[in-house]
């Protein structure tokens, strides 16, 4: 039966990371009698065992709940839960495109943080309602007046505007559904008119195919339909439509306003995009939706497995990730130290790690990881302009005009007493202050540009390590700008290991060069003769060191007698070793790759 859109409200909640988002979402369903007490559990939208063990939402969630009001109507609540780390704000992005309303959620104990910032600009630019919510109220330091001037002064609101609850307790849950229904408007869209639908996420079931999940627009579909999808330009009958609640359910059709999912059969993953909108190939809507933002991979990797022989169970796994993870981009690389592989672009550092480790555990591969680095717009001396994304496709430096580097408009959250802290980070990164703004008496925003290449190693690590965790951290893409950049190239025996090649800022060429000569000079096995292990940029050598060779003890048996019998052996093996050293080949084991590419720059 079809549900009337006056009877639906669409959300999401936005957060900052560890604010509550997820456990919100669980007193929600428990409410809604979604999900029976038996079968509750901590953090129940988050299926993968990774999202569990970090405590962190990876992908987002959407779920079905009915709800009865106090006018004895039951309502329809399609919520979409969100993730909170700065690396997965495309998927916020999604979540947003598929909702009317947003509830922004913020921790008592902690008060507004970057992300929080950062994601209510997304909703207001999206013309959501925003609920504010103060969350954690019953913790012993909560600073709840804290935080409710805070949201006050963020978004312009009255203080009774801004709910408080205790996801962890279940208190205020009641009030936050009503407010929902109440200030959240309806969906606008009119069933009669041609289907319009956003594929706002997908999965892959390898009975079933691809699964496309959809927010409807405008029009209806059901099964059988015929659909064509703009992206693609292909055409697909439809098996099964249905909702989505903790599993799957089958409906007869999907209205304006609900959101849910589609089955058509769709067994190559690459003609499914998430983002693209649905159609009906009889009645085809005159343009695609808009106003989806495609994610944009910012940190470039290459991914090899270990074993050589797993290229194509490596190729499918990325094809099968990539139908539920859309900022994953991969092409065929090959290097001559590690093999047949693929060159992946990840959102951020934290991204690519969540990727290797869901290679690791869903599919079972061992993955060697080259140092991350990031697009760079090089523009030759013919005035021919170029991205480069892998420092084995670097030119020749007498070829370049110029080149560019990603930048980043980066939002700090701190106490003041960190100011000093912050300031010396981000000038020993090559940051350029924008400017500082105080929240309150005792939290302070500090905006900086800061080249993405610094941001990629460990910046956020050490920046919770100079404040002692209590900031926070957001950035967005801010354009490219003229740097001094060059090419860093490691050489063993002179021969340069590609793998290990990586292009960064000439200021900091001799101390990453010195640190990756002396660690790979522990890492690889000695030898019967010595190796060289040299750091160049281009012809010119800025470190080196040697491992030493392993020595036979050739006059041993030569006890007594004539020193003329020793000299002789020795020189012999003089001989051998030089001859060796011109013919021999240096085997670096994985353990060394593994070792140095994990290795903090």
């Amino acid at each position: 039966m079809a549900v009337e859109p006056k009877n639906i409200r669409n959300f999401c909640i936005i957060a900052h990371i560890d604010h509550g988002k997820s456990t919100l979402a669980d007193r929600l369903l428990e409410r809604c009698h979604t999900v029976s007490l038996k079968d509750m559990k901590e953090q129940i939208l988050d299926d993968m065992d990774l999202e569990r063990e970090r405590g962190i939402t990876i992908r987002s969630h959407a779920i079905r709940l009915e709800y009865q009001y106090k006018d004895g109507q039951i309502y329809i609540l399609n919520l979409i839960d969100t993730p909170g780390h700065v690396d997965f704000s495309y998927e916020v992005s999604r979540s947003l495109a598929a909702c009317e309303g947003a509830l922004l959620l913020v921790d008592a104990s902690q008060g507004i943080e970057a992300q929080t910032i950062s994601n209510f600009w997304l909703a207001l630019e999206d013309n959501l309602t925003i609920i504010p919510v103060a969350n954690k109220i019953d913790l012993p330091q909560a600073q709840i007046d804290t935080t409710v001037a805070q949201i006050m002064e963020l978004m312009d609101v009255n203080e009774n505007e801004i709910l408080r609850c205790s996801s962890k307790s279940g208190e205020g849950i009641d009030e936050i559904l009503n407010t929902i229904i109440e200030k959240i408007p309806p969906p606008s869209g009119n069933s009669d008119k041609p289907l319009k639908a956003l594929i706002f996420n997908s999965d892959y079931d390898k009975y079933r195919g691809a699964i496309a999940f959809i927010r409807v627009f405008e029009g209806r579909v059901k099964k059988n339909d015929k659909v064509h999808m703009f992206g693609t330009g292909r055409d697909w009958e439809v098996l099964e439509p249905g909702v989505l609640k903790l599993g799957r359910i089958p409906v007869e059709e999907l209205t304006a306003g609900e959101a849910g999912y589609l089955i058509c059969g769709i067994k190559d993953v690459h003609e499914l995009k998430v983002g693209d909108t649905v159609t009906l190939s009889s009645k085809k809507a005159d343009a695609p939706l808009s106003g989806y933002k495609e994610p944009k991979p910012m940190v470039f990797s290459g991914m090899y497995p270990e074993d050589p022989d797993q290229y194509n169970e490596l190729k499918d796994a990325l094809e099968r990730l990539t139908l539920n993870d859309s900022a994953i981009t991969y092409e065929p690389d090959t290097s001559v130290s590690l093999g047949f592989g693929f060159r992946c672009g990840f959102l951020g550092m934290l991204h690519m790690e969540i990727v290797q480790e869901r290679l690791d555990r869903d599919y079972g591969l061992d993955i060697i990881n080259t140092l991350p680095s990031v697009v760079y717009n090089i523009i030759h001396t013919d005035g021919r302009s170029e991205f480069i994304n892998n420092p084995a496709h670097f030119p020749d430096m007498a070829g370049i005009q110029q080149i560019k580097e990603p930048m980043l408009r980066t939002q700090i959250v701190a106490p003041n007493e960190y100011i000093g802290a912050i300031m010396k980070l981000t000038q020993d990164r090559r940051g350029i202050h924008i400017r500082t703004e105080y929240l309150d008496t005792t939290r302070v925003n500090m905006v900086y540009e800061l080249p993405l290449a610094e941001i990629v190693y460990e910046f956020y690590d050490r920046l919770k390590s100079v404040t002692r965790g209590y900031a926070s951290f957001d950035y967005e893409f801010h354009g490219y700008q003229e740097a001094d950049v060059i090419k860093l190239d490691i050489l063993i025996n002179g021969e340069p290991v590609d793998a290990l090649s990586t292009i960064l800022h000439r200021s900091k060429a001799e101390t990453i060069g010195r640190d990756l000569a002396s660690k790979l000079k522990t890492l690889i096995p000695r030898q019967m003769f010595q190796v060289a292990i040299q750091a160049a940029i281009g012809s010119r050598i800025i470190a080196r060191t040697n491992i030493k060779p392993l020595r036979k003890n050739v006059t041993a048996k030569c006890y007594g007698g004539d020193i003329t019998r020793k000299r002789k052996l020795l020189e012999k093996q003089k001989e051998g070793k030089k001859r060796m050293k011109s013919i021999g080949r240096v085997r670096i084991p994985q353990e060394a790759f593994l070792a140095v590419l994990k290795t903090e720059s």
